[in-house]
């Protein structure tokens, strides 16, 4: 990162081609004109098994000791297929132990934030959140175990689409380890549901938030766009987010097997810092 930048832009691990090795990864992180890395452990055997298998943090720490490119945050998505409030008291329980994993991952490897995908239930029926509320309060012994923090994604279910109402499971858990980590796509989706600003939602999480996912969407479409091709507003979201203190940006997006992705990430990326800096100028011009 350029020492003249007080933010850091990550990368989402699967907007990168998923047969590279994670020192390929990185190295094309860097190169795209990323900062760090953001790290997925989403719902499938693949992903989750790097919890379970001897080894994987002193890869990801060799990774990073020779690209010079950290591994910053950790995508725990694998909670939507294992929510923490599911009906099945084995599925909470695996949910817990995946909990319990990421965060010793976390630990091992430098990695200091962990986003929660803010789901009560993802497959099963919505009805009360008693099961989400009493697992809440284990992730943060975990977060204070291992010494990390753990923020809530807003998701694309009415459950926590706003940092409105992410912001209510943070202050029950009453807990500096346990903040916010927004998607500003995902919250203008849900701003034109509801007939609000982004903008004003973010100010709703204010001393809360911790980082924020930097993602393009449309009216019901949540993934696969480039930025600048939906109506995310950038601008507003991250004049809120500056004005907050919020330095730890990730830029959101998807490998799609497409031959010069490379030059798309590195568009991507150009887009992002000038939406960056672009208010950063103007926030910190006397």
């Amino acid at each position: 990162m350029s020492e003249n930048r007080i933010y850091h832009l990550g990368l989402y691990e699967k907007a990168l081609p998923p047969s590279l090795s994670y020192m390929e990864k990185l190295r094309m992180c860097g190169q795209c004109g990323f900062d760090h890395m953001e790290l997925s452990i989403d719902e499938t055997s693949e992903k989750i098994s790097r919890l379970y298998e001897k080894g994987t943090a002193t890869t990801l720490r060799r990774a990073i000791t020779e690209t010079g490119i950290p591994i910053s945050t950790l995508c725990l998505s694998a909670h939507r297929k294992f929510p923490l409030g599911s009906h099945s008291s084995t599925i909470r329980l695996h949910s817990l132990d995946l909990l319990k994993r990421a965060a010793e991952l976390a630990a091992e490897s430098g990695i200091w934030l962990i986003q929660l995908a803010g789901y009560d239930v993802y497959y099963e029926e919505h009805d009360e959140q008693m099961f989400f509320c009493e697992n809440l309060q284990q992730a943060v012994a975990f977060a204070d175990q291992y010494g990390i923090s753990m923020g809530f994604e807003t998701m694309e279910t009415p459950f926590m689409d706003t940092v409105e109402k992410a912001v209510k499971y943070v202050r029950l858990a009453n807990s500096s380890r346990l903040g916010l980590y927004p998607d500003i796509g995902n919250l203008q989706n849900a701003a034109v549901l509801y007939g609000c600003l982004t903008a004003e939602d973010l100010r709703a999480g204010e001393g809360h938030i911790y980082a924020a996912h930097l993602k393009e969407t449309k009216p019901g479409i949540y993934r696969n766009l480039l930025p600048g091709t939906g109506h995310t507003d950038y601008s507003g979201c991250l004049r809120e987010l500056w004005r907050q203190g919020v330095r730890t940006f990730t830029g959101e997006l998807w490998y799609q097997g497409k031959s010069d992705a490379a030059v798309l990430l590195q568009q991507a990326s150009a887009f992002l810092r000038n939406k960056i800096e672009s208010v950063s100028i103007t926030m910190e011009r006397p």
